[in-house]
């Protein structure tokens, strides 16, 4: 089996900040509170006409760039979001339009915060098994659509953003080394998002 492993990044960041000190304004809570429990001091926030898959595409071609790898050549493409443009087309599917892939497969995949590392996990069996040669990754959100901004307690985690992976075979002892994925269906109910 190869060892497979990152060989480009991408990222995407809206413009618009909303720092601790804005939300302060918004509900009761402080910098102090937010930070002690979280480490988060800003957040970013999508415009209103940023679509999920605008921020995915801006963080492929980043990463594509980076890993200088020609976008015609891409074999697979996962996006992980809980956030898609619609339920369809995929928003793997629109990246895979908008960097001219056309060779490759492409699907999202949808496991909320460890959504990246299911979707990193699953390309990289992809690349070590031999099935392709390589991979575009990317977790997108533009999930501030759905936050309650009257709840402290929850308003205070969620940005908007995108980042992104090639990953392809590497030689030697280098890449990935291990991953572990797991889930806890049983705290399904403590935070969700109704369809």
């Amino acid at each position: 089996m190869r060892n497979v492993g990152i060989t480009g990044l991408g990222h995407y960041l809206p413009k618009r900040v909303l720092t601790n000190a804005d939300l302060e304004q918004m509900v009761e809570t402080s910098d102090e509170w937010i930070v002690s429990r979280t480490g988060i001091k800003e957040r970013r926030i999508a415009g209103k006409d940023e679509k999920n898959s605008d921020m995915a595409i801006k963080a492929a071609r980043e990463a594509l760039k980076d890993a200088r790898l020609d976008p015609a050549r891409v074999e697979l493409i996962i996006v992980a979001t809980i956030s898609p443009d619609s339920s369809f087309p995929s928003v793997a599917c629109l990246v895979q339009k908008a960097v001219h892939a056309p060779r490759a497969a492409a699907f999202d995949v949808s496991a909320a915060c460890s959504g990246f590392l299911y979707a990193l996990t699953t390309a990289k069996q992809f690349i070590r098994n031999g099935v392709y040669k390589n991979a575009l990754v990317i977790a997108s959100e533009k999930i501030t659509t759905y936050v309650n901004w009257n709840d402290r307690g929850t308003c205070v985690l969620f940005g908007d953003g995108a980042g992104a992976c090639v990953l392809k075979p590497v030689a030697g002892k280098r890449g990935i080394l291990s991953d572990y994925i797991h889930a806890q269906g049983h705290f399904g109910d403590l935070m969700m998002v109704v369809a």
